[in-house]
């Protein structure tokens, strides 16, 4: 039997889809059918990648941070309801600034990490999961982290905002499964994108460190989770809910 990943008809929206895991999310499922609003908080980026995946008929720009509750509300207004959910825009703290273990932050260290790692997966997620329990239908898909499933010298906010979204996701899966609305989460390894590829290329002999404890010897590329997560916005996903499912090259095992 194979997989048909069709989302002919479904409409999407990838937060932070401007670049990097976000933007081969919404290449995958535009490859699959469905329409995609693009959002990222530099307008620019977003348009780009839109136009990238052929324009109006195939995908849209819509700029919003999704760490201001207003800014979603003004970006659902902008979108209407969507089928499919994929809460991608997140950044791990060292992209806030130096790494610092967890005795050596203040709270100040926390806000931006929890802001934009949790708190805006609950903000976005709330905004348009009603519509999709008044359809009957819908998916949602949360990016998180290895970080949050293990724990990590230097990471223990990031780790917690992600621990957060998956315990989060596990509630909402329990709430929502009679509405035909499934809810999981990918959890990524170490990417080479973003700030870490800006890291990597500054310092070529951080990969080879990075890359010791991962069972397949390299780092994860943005395209990595993306046809995962396209199967588990489709129909071939149905039945997958409250899970989630580390694409992280075996650094730590699931079981």
């Amino acid at each position: 039997m194979s997989v048909d990943i069709d989302l002919s008809g479904r409409r999407a929206l990838v937060t932070g889809g401007g670049n990097g895991v976000g933007t081969e999310i919404c290449a995958a499922l535009v490859r699959a059918g469905a329409f995609v609003w693009v959002n990222d908080i530099y307008e620019e980026r977003a348009e780009a990648v839109a136009a990238d995946l052929g324009g109006e008929a195939h995908a849209r720009a819509v700029k919003a941070d999704v760490t201001s509750p207003l800014k979603i509300l003004r970006m659902r207004e902008a979108t209407g309801p969507v089928d499919i959910l994929v809460n991608n825009a997140g950044i791990p703290t060292s992209g806030f600034g130096d790494l610092k273990l967890f005795v050596d932050t203040s709270p100040e260290d926390w806000e931006d990490a929890m802001r934009l790692n949790l708190g805006a997966v609950l903000h976005v997620t709330h905004a348009y999961i009603g519509a999709m329990v008044d359809a009957g239908w819908g998916r949602i898909v949360t990016i998180v982290s290895d970080a949050g499933r293990r724990g990590e010298r230097f990471q223990a906010i990031y780790g917690a905002a992600k621990a957060g979204a998956m315990g989060f996701m596990r509630g909402v899966a329990a709430e929502v499964g009679s509405h035909n609305v499934t809810a999981n989460c990918v959890s990524l390894g170490t990417m080479k994108t973003g700030v870490m590829e800006e890291a990597l290329t500054r310092n070529p002999d951080l990969e080879r460190k990075l890359v010791r404890p991962y069972t397949l010897p390299r780092l994860g590329r943005p395209e990595d989770p993306a046809l995962l997560v396209a199967l588990l916005c489709s129909d071939a996903g149905s039945w997958i809910t409250g899970q989630v499912y580390p694409v992280d090259g075996g650094y730590s095992s699931a079981l």
